[in-house]
């Protein structure tokens, strides 16, 4: 149980850490929403192979051939990489026009929608102090994110819900996963030609739109390689621990983690609110997980 913990919180730490690489990336901005998606994804995906590579040769398991392509096409899903893809351009997309408190407000409600929901009708059910829980978590959210939330436009919000949704199906598909690298690795690299595709597309129509700096592009590459690509890791090997219900309530505690690194790294204000509203979301978190 430990250890899933420990899993759990690293994932989250590594989520919390993209949302600040793209907020610092796209709000400046220092680099355009299809380049940083682009670098974001295709460089997650070689830092993933490299790490399925030396994994095969260091720890062999019983999943593993002696094709590479073969292992990670096996365990890696098209529906994955898809929702993988949909998930990262729509967040870039709709965070430039929209309040950080609103997007995440947007967001993680539209996970936990996704995710509960799929929870519960696959028969998994909260208790009476879990619900108390998920509440109090939520509650803590909305007032952490709402002074800073504004109303967005109905395009801009729209597709913010379509990233959370995106996001919730690639969580429930990695319940299934049989190795996570893999897994990973294989999703990644079909969300990879997805980039490519649509950042040829720009080029041949408006090349002008693109944005590039050397700021902008080490922020995508962080993002890319240690957020993403390891800390999607990460979370695909702790799903199949966990139950849908929890992965979803566990994901609220990832605006709190941001809050705090954006008082630590980018010196953002923090005020009593803002630390009652994060005990009362990391405690709601605690009554849903405690067994």
């Amino acid at each position: 149980m430990l250890k899933t913990l420990s899993l759990v919180a690293i994932a989250m730490f590594a989520f919390a850490a993209n949302s600040l690489l793209c907020r610092m990336a796209l709000s400046n901005p220092t680099i355009d929403p299809v380049s940083f998606t682009s670098l974001r994804i295709v460089s997650g995906a070689v830092a993933l192979l490299l790490l399925s590579f030396f994994s095969r040769r260091k720890q062999p398991q019983r999943h593993y051939t002696e094709n590479l392509w073969q292992d990670v096409k096996r365990n890696a899903s098209v529906f994955g990489g898809l929702s993988l893809f949909v998930y990262a351009i729509s967040f870039s997309f709709a965070y430039i026009s929209m309040s950080t408190g609103t997007g995440a407000l947007l967001l993680f409600g539209a996970v936990q929608l996704t995710m509960i929901s799929v929870g519960l009708m696959g028969g998994e059910r909260f208790k009476i102090r879990q619900w108390f829980g998920f509440a109090l978590a939520f509650t803590g959210l909305i007032i952490l994110l709402l002074p800073s939330a504004s109303a967005p436009s109905l395009l801009s919000g729209a597709v913010m819900v379509i990233a959370g949704i995106s996001w919730g199906i690639y969580s429930l598909l990695g319940k299934k996963s049989a190795s996570a690298l893999l897994s990973t690795s294989g999703n990644f690299i079909y969300a990879s030609l997805l980039c490519i595709l649509m950042m040829g597309t720009v080029l041949l129509l408006n090349d002008e739109y693109l944005v590039l700096n050397k700021a902008g592009i080490y922020y995508a590459l962080a993002s890319g390689i240690l957020a993403s690509g390891c800390g999607y890791a990460i979370w695909y090997s702790v799903l199949p621990l966990i139950k849908s219900t929890s992965a979803a309530t566990v994901q609220l505690s990832v605006p709190v983690i941001a809050t705090m690194m954006g008082w630590t790294v980018l010196e953002e204000q923090l005020n009593l609110q803002i630390i009652i509203a994060s005990l009362a979301t990391l405690g709601g978190i605690y009554l849903v997980i405690k067994k």
